[in-house]
């Protein structure tokens, strides 16, 4: 059991406390550095400085593909900070945190991958037959290499620290804490959803992403407890942001690259943002439910968490 696996004598509230502020300390204030030295440099004085600072230091003349570096360096210096926390303070392995399983199953990683990719590109061409207006091709040989490469090899470091910091560091705390499972899913989800509400999306298109954020952060949870690991949320995520890396970038979003694609179209949003909260993903739910023979979902999604298990220590 994916959250069970976590009860350990000394794994009291105060541990996950500390837990988390070593993940801020790696995440937000190491994993910035570079960031803020390359900004600081770009900048002419002081000023401009602070004023890129108010918009993720965008607008500085700072190279797309070497700004995505800086900022997934961020999240895998926050990620080697979780690691540390789990080992050190929560004596718990990666493969603790990833799964209940004997091993980590990357087999269900690439499933979950490439079904996302599989689903998202045919969505893609409906949208650019369909609305091929809003779409400019962007196609530069030497930068979208570069992108193609980084977003493979590095954007999954980004997406790793995020599933393993609200699916698995928070998950498992949160049920141990409460002795419950629903509190944790419902909690994270929300969590993961007011975080990605910091992004420009959320300014340019409303609250309304809310729904998506936090929908997607749903569906992650359920996929986690159903599945009793987080290697089909590892694969969603990693496809998820790959693709809006190298397919389609616009002048607003949090993620402008030299992807394929310009949206030239104006920011708004509608039915485009909740159709796939309310389809898209209880497609997927159902797809992987059905691969994986998923049974028993209200006590993995509403049950208490068994503190009487014996495990292995």
């Amino acid at each position: 059991m994916y959250i069970e696996q976590a009860l350990k004598p000394k794994n009291e509230w105060w541990n996950y406390l500390f837990g988390l502020l070593i993940i801020f300390i790696g995440w937000q204030l190491v994993g910035v550095i570079p960031l803020i030295g390359t900004a600081f440099v770009k900048a002419s004085d002081l000023q401009e400085f602070e004023a890129a600072a108010q918009n993720n230091f965008l607008g500085l003349g700072i190279d797309k593909n070497l700004y995505l570096i800086l900022i997934i360096f961020s999240f895998a210096m926050g990620l080697l900070a979780l690691f540390f926390a789990a080992k050190q303070l929560n004596r718990q392995s990666i493969k603790e945190l990833t799964t209940s399983r004997n091993k980590i199953d990357w087999a269900r990683i690439r499933f979950s991958f490439f079904l996302v990719i599989g689903m998202s590109s045919i969505l893609f061409l409906i949208s650019y037959f369909t609305e091929s207006e809003i779409y400019t091709w962007n196609f530069k040989a030497v930068p979208f290499l570069i992108l193609f490469l980084v977003s493979v090899l590095l954007l999954p470091l980004q997406t790793s620290f995020e599933e393993y910091l609200f699916r698995g560091y928070l998950m498992q705390g949160l049920g141990v804490i409460t002795k419950n499972k629903w509190f944790p899913l419902l909690f994270t989800s929300v969590i993961f959803g007011l975080l990605h509400g910091l992004n420009p999306e959320v300014a340019k298109l409303g609250n309304v992403m809310m729904v998506f954020y936090i929908g997607t952060g749903l569906l992650l949870g359920i996929m986690t407890l159903m599945d009793d690991g987080m290697e089909l949320a590892l694969g969603f995520h990693a496809a998820n942001n790959i693709l809006a890396a190298i397919l389609v970038t616009t002048d607003w979003s949090a993620l402008q690259t030299d992807a394929l694609f310009i949206d030239t179209s104006e920011p708004s949003a509608g039915l485009d943002i909740i159709l796939p909260v309310l389809i898209q993903y209880p497609i997927i739910i159902f797809i992987m439910a059905k691969k994986y023979k998923w049974s028993g979902w209200k006590e993995k999604l509403f049950g208490k968490v068994k503190s009487d298990i014996v495990l292995n220590q």
